[in-house]
């Protein structure tokens, strides 16, 4: 049975959030190194940091210093994540407006995440959002526990899509659904995204997924084989929740740019550059890198004959 698949997909890098968020924190210069290795391969989208309290990620405290150096790669789109109206406020005064706002469709999540509930986070949608518009940016609704909370257990597909119908109604320009914990199946992503699709026409609808369990690329082709072009990866596959028990790296970009142009999907990205990068990020972060990918050393890695 052919595939069904897009002739292109467009990938967001979002290692520079995601995938340093759990780790010690680096220097800005380390930072905008890795930075640059990664606008390199070719990536037009980068979440760059997230404007949150320093106490809670210090990994990601130089938000500001890192958004004034951004004028050395023009013709990226560059945003940021945000937990609440402070932090957009923030990511809007240091010259960033192109804001991803956070919510969780589950309350335990939510409480760990952003001290309030889920409805309570919902309704600030609409002042990040205006504060977005007016600065000339978008306002991303970014749905964490979209499928699993590691509190409150599996979150009904019925709750996920009330929240995502809501961010919409209050101002949100686009949707993604996050897979926090890395539990999702390919059947519940198709599921997910069909319905979030049905309850708001028009609106693009994108994924951000993790590999905890290892099914994290099945769950990438199987989005995109119902028409999903919006992916978010973490080079060398770093990444992980602080506020999620278990959660751990984001799907690898360099192992998704491999799959995809492999099945004829054009990404953008090339693939030796995107192994470039990961190998600055890992000496960067001083341990090993979970993608496979890395690992192996690249789509073609001869194999040495023994003796």
């Amino acid at each position: 049975m052919p595939l069904h698949l897009p002739p292109a997909v467009d990938l967001r890098e979002v290692g520079l959030r995601d995938g340093l968020q759990l780790e010690a924190p680096l220097p800005t210069a380390t930072k905008l190194e890795i930075l640059d290795a990664v606008v390199a391969t070719g990536v037009r989208r980068v979440e760059v940091t997230s404007f949150v309290s320093p106490t809670a990620v210090p990994a990601l405290a130089d938000a500001e210093q890192v958004v004034a150096e951004l004028g050395r790669w023009p013709g990226v789109a560059f945003s940021a994540l945000v937990a609440g109206f402070g932090g957009a406020r923030r990511a809007v005064a240091a010259g960033l407006p192109h804001l991803e706002y956070v919510v969780s469709a589950s309350d335990g999540h939510s409480r760990a995440n952003a001290r309030r509930t889920s409805d309570e986070a919902v309704a600030a949608t609409r002042d990040i959002a205006a504060l977005a518009h007016d600065a000339g940016g978008r306002c991303e609704a970014i749905i964490a526990v979209a499928w699993d909370c590691p509190f409150d257990g599996p979150t009904p597909v019925a709750r996920t899509v009330d929240v995502a119908r809501r961010a919409v109604d209050l101002g949100a320009d686009q949707l993604c659904l996050g897979d926090t914990i890395g539990s999702t199946v390919p059947g519940r992503v198709v599921e997910l995204v069909d319905a979030v699709r049905d309850a708001c026409p028009g609106v693009d609808v994108g994924v951000h997924l993790h590999n905890s369990r290892g099914a994290g690329l099945a769950c990438v082709l199987a989005a995109v084989q119902v028409g999903v072009t919006s992916i978010d990866a973490a080079v060398g596959g770093l990444g992980g929740c602080p506020f999620a028990p278990g959660a751990s790296g984001n799907i690898a970009t360099e192992e998704v740019v491999h799959m995809l142009e492999g099945s004829g999907v054009r990404t953008g990205l090339d693939l030796d550059r995107v192994l470039a990068a990961a190998a600055v990020v890992e000496r960067a972060v001083g341990h090993g890198l979970p993608s496979n990918l890395h690992r192996a050393g690249g789509a073609a890695r001869p194999i040495t004959p023994a003796g």
